[in-house]
């Protein structure tokens, strides 16, 4: 079997609109988090989002072209864009349809869906734009990104919640690793901080109400009480590691694993036992060669809900049973949000540069010890170590679990 390693990686989110500026403010612990300006808004229980602002993408998109591609689509071009920048190479040396595109996006364009509900319940359905349908499909991302870079292997979009773009990085390592492609762009991206969004995850009581940007997103503290709705995009370069020897590429970590399972158990709630989750993971560190006892840190899902936190915490002691007490584990979402079906891609790209850098994050606002949540996650402050081996999670409304597991390259 090819082994698969990143080479390229690029974001735009509410800590960065580059991967540079994202890592910088991860390791100074800085938050995400703005009041929500909105008027329409205003009045909602929730007061906190995790928001890019003042996100131009006129670098990668022309001003024609923004208007007929949604919010959600233009920051994974951007994103994708600034991965093929960082990766140091067109990979036009590479067969096109050896290239793949594979973007994971949970919603797609629930924002413009609004803005031409209300015109079509004004005006009626001839008001409604042409370029409403190819606008909002969740799918656009994807085919915008190959149109930009030519790339004609593999191009879909993978959509399963809050794990899509774990998912699309799994995907497009196995269709590496399997040999059908050689390289692919892969991630997810999101954009619906919105009156419905906001509407409906705060009536499922799912996200945070507090008014204190410091304890709003609190992943394992035992006062957590939801999410913080975020938006942005995450895009990896993955390539087969004897290619981007041979051209001299910048490696960031290798993907050597990859675990998705289904709860089968709930809409929402993770499962109890924990069972499927840890089975993820499980899968993830044996397809990389691996023990339980091989793995140095985890990248939680760590949403800061009650019900994700305990029950992740579950399925990492099945998974890893006394070496989860050995473990670090860390939530970026505790100074990002929770940028649902992007979230899993800009979590892997936290994952790999703590990895090539030495330094495993702090989990911030973290004050109140949970019984329930015992495990180490790293609540004091940063903390420098080598990191062999380590996992990302995800875990998504309806049950879908995925897990990543990236090695050290030295």
């Amino acid at each position: 079997m090819r082994r698969v390693v990143i080479t390229g990686m690029g974001t735009v989110n509410s800590l960065g609109k580059n991967k540079d500026e994202y890592w910088k403010s991860i390791t100074e612990n800085k938050l995400g988090f703005s009041y929500i300006e909105d008027p329409a808004m205003k009045d909602f229980d929730v007061k906190i989002v995790s928001q890019v602002k003042d996100f131009v993408p006129d670098e990668c998109i022309d001003k024609k072209e923004q208007r007929r591609t949604d919010r959600f689509t233009q920051l994974a071009v951007t994103a994708a864009m600034e991965a093929m920048r960082d990766c140091g190479s067109d990979l036009k040396d590479l067969d096109p349809y050896r290239v793949g595109v594979i973007i994971g996006c949970g919603i797609g364009g629930l924002e413009l869906t609004q803005q031409e509900h209300l015109k079509y319940l004004d005006k009626g359905p001839g008001k409604i734009s042409v370029f409403y349908v190819p606008m909002m499909i969740g799918n656009m991302a994807a085919g915008t990104i190959a149109m930009k870079t030519g790339f004609k292997g593999d191009n879909f979009a993978t959509v399963t919640a809050c794990a899509s773009s774990t998912h699309a990085i799994g995907e497009a390592f196995r269709k590496i690793k399997d040999g059908y492609i050689d390289a692919c762009l892969c991630g997810g991206t999101e954009s619906c901080i919105t009156e419905f969004a906001l509407g409906g995850f705060n009536n499922m009581k799912a996200l945070c109400r507090s008014s204190d940007l410091e304890r709003a997103s609190i992943p394992f503290d035992k006062e957590r009480n939801g999410f913080v709705l975020g938006e942005g995009s995450g895009v990896l370069v993955l390539e087969e590691y004897e290619h981007a020897k041979a051209r001299g590429a910048r490696i960031y970590a290798e993907i050597a694993g990859y675990g998705a399972t289904g709860d089968a158990y709930h809409m929402t709630s993770p499962s109890p036992d924990g069972d499927a989750a840890a089975r993820a993971m499980m899968d993830a560190y044996t397809e990389a060669g691996l023990t339980a006892e091989g793995i140095d840190y985890i990248n939680a899902h760590g949403t800061s809900t009650g019900l994700n936190d305990k029950y992740e915490t579950t399925a990492i002691k099945k998974a890893f049973g006394e070496h989860a007490y050995k473990l670090k584990i860390n939530s970026t979402k505790s100074m990002l949000g929770h940028l649902l079906g992007a979230a899993g891609a800009v979590e892997a790209i936290a994952t790999a540069l703590q990895i090539s850098s030495g330094m495993v994050h702090r989990t911030v606002g973290y004050k109140v010890a949970d019984e329930e949540c015992d495990l180490d996650y790293c609540t004091e402050s940063n903390i420098d170590m080598e990191v062999n081996a380590a996992l990302s999670n995800s875990l998504g409304f309806g049950g879908h679990n995925a897990t990543l597991c990236f090695k050290a390259v030295k």
